[in-house]
């Protein structure tokens, strides 16, 4: 009898033991099954990855996420909902969308851009950009006819920008008083450009010019050098042009050397 109660007293020391080990591994235990702390963990890698930082209220929040998870699933289980043809059929369509995921994740991981190809694709950028930038308003209308009246109306002292807003079809630059910005003139359609690189400073063209948007009035306001954005500063954003046609293909060479019957 005395052995026996040593056995029990042993037995529940040894369980005891174990206890903290388990509750390490698990966060919790629905309806008699473990969550295991994995889960918490593959959760807040995701909220990770979108850049939101992992605080303690946080990791709270990740569990208790965990746990309302199982306690829909064993549900959803219960009801038999995980052996409906519609559900395998959600899982198959996400088990393809995951698997192409990580094929892609894994083609950038293994074949990143290049310093020099970014730094390449910004020095091409900045030799098609180099000259002078234009600061212009314009005036955008259907007709020749309302085009000369409105130009009428500016020699007797009307505001380009009041008038711009009131008739310009450019409802962009229109909102604006006609304003264009900065911009170099190869950004323009040719008729536009060779009309403002024509215009001296302060002036306004004194007939209409024609395009295929229709008749324009133009004043040139500014005229100086090109400037580039520093390479540091558009950096990221060329590397991402770039992936996304390294991405675009890589896809255009699996697609070609598949056999599709």
């Amino acid at each position: 009898m005395k052995m026996k109660l040593l056995s029990v007293i042993a037995s529940a020391a040894l369980l005891a033991s174990l206890a903290p080990v388990v509750l390490a591994q698990n966060v919790a235990i629905v309806n008699g099954k473990a969550i295991p702390k994995s889960r918490v963990d593959v959760l807040a890698e995701q909220v990770a990855r979108s850049g939101r930082p992992i605080t303690p209220e946080m990791q709270g929040q990740l569990k208790d996420e965990v746990i309302a998870r199982e306690i829909f699933i064993q549900e959803a289980q219960k009801q038999g909902l995980d052996t409906t043809k519609d559900f395998k059929d959600q899982m198959e369509l996400a088990r393809q969308t995951l698997l192409i995921r990580e094929l892609f994740s894994n083609y950038q991981k293994t074949n990143p851009v290049a310093d020099a190809d970014i730094k390449a694709e910004y020095d091409k950028f900045a030799a098609a950009n180099t000259g002078k930038e234009y600061h212009a308003h314009h005036i955008l209308v259907a007709k020749e006819s309302e085009a000369k009246a409105i130009i009428a109306q500016l020699k007797k002292g009307g505001k380009f920008e009041e008038i711009a807003k009131k008739s310009s079809k450019d409802t962009g630059s229109g909102a604006k008083g006609g304003d264009l910005d900065w911009a170099n003139p190869k950004n323009f359609v040719p008729e536009f450009s060779e009309a403002l690189t024509k215009l001296a400073k302060g002036k306004t063209t004194e007939t209409p010019v024609k395009t295929q948007f229709g008749y324009h009035i133009i004043r040139l306001d500014d005229v100086r050098d090109a400037q580039l954005p520093k390479f540091d500063d558009v950096k990221p954003q060329i590397a991402q042009q770039l992936l996304q046609q390294k991405m675009a293909k890589y896809q255009e060479e699996l697609r070609a050397k598949a056999k599709v019957e």
